[in-house]
């Protein structure tokens, strides 16, 4: 899928400088982006809903199965402010990029729309790699730090293309909790992202 995501930028971004994009579609791109959105978040819905499993984790836990993902959300949002601290950039721009919480597809276009092509290219860039380290480093998280922890690196990408990995690494309980994880946080990317750029 990243590699897929990553050409399309790629096309695309030679398409719109070389202006082989008709102006005319150019203007319904805000329309045809919000649709697409929609229809993400929708079957976002519909996985989240779909797996049974995870409702029983629900309900054997209740509110506290929550506190893992508002952990890495809150990590991750940390890590993010602090690093755009050393870079120099505004806080709320890093805080930003940081709550795409890996969900480079989503965050790169919502924050385009609605701040500035240029912090939707580095979203998109910052949460691939996310991805990717995750993909390295959950493994060796599982091992030496413990298995709940290895549902942190991935983000909101637990739910879906790390959630392997983290089932392999750490476990079927663990893979449950991932997915758990990785739902509440797709689910609080629209509404965070837009809280530090509004």
């Amino acid at each position: 899928m990243g590699p897929f995501v990553a050409a399309a930028v790629v096309a695309g971004a030679f398409l719109g400088h070389a202006g082989a994009i008709p102006p005319s579609l150019t203007r319904s791109l805000d329309t045809v982006t919000t649709l697409l959105l929609g229809v993400l978040l929708f079957f976002v819905g519909v996985q989240v809903g779909g797996n049974r499993q995870a409702w029983q984790v629900v309900q054997r836990f209740g509110v506290r199965v929550l506190l893992l993902p508002l952990a890495v959300a809150a990590g991750s949002l940390a890590g993010a402010v602090a690093a755009g601290a050393l870079l120099r950039m505004p806080l709320t721009d890093a805080g930003a990029v940081g709550a795409g919480f890996g969900w480079y597809s989503f965050s790169a276009v919502l924050l385009s729309r609605l701040h500035s092509p240029q912090l939707g290219a580095l979203a998109f860039l910052a949460n691939v790699l996310r991805e990717l380290l995750a993909m390295a480093v959950t493994p060796y998280v599982a091992r030496y730090i413990g298995r709940i922890a290895a549902v942190a690196p991935g983000g909101a990408t637990t739910m879906d293309v790390t959630l392997p990995i983290v089932a392999k690494a750490a476990g079927e309980d663990a893979a449950v909790l991932a997915f758990l994880s990785g739902a509440v946080l797709s689910l609080l990317v629209p509404l965070l992202v837009p809280l530090f750029v509004l």
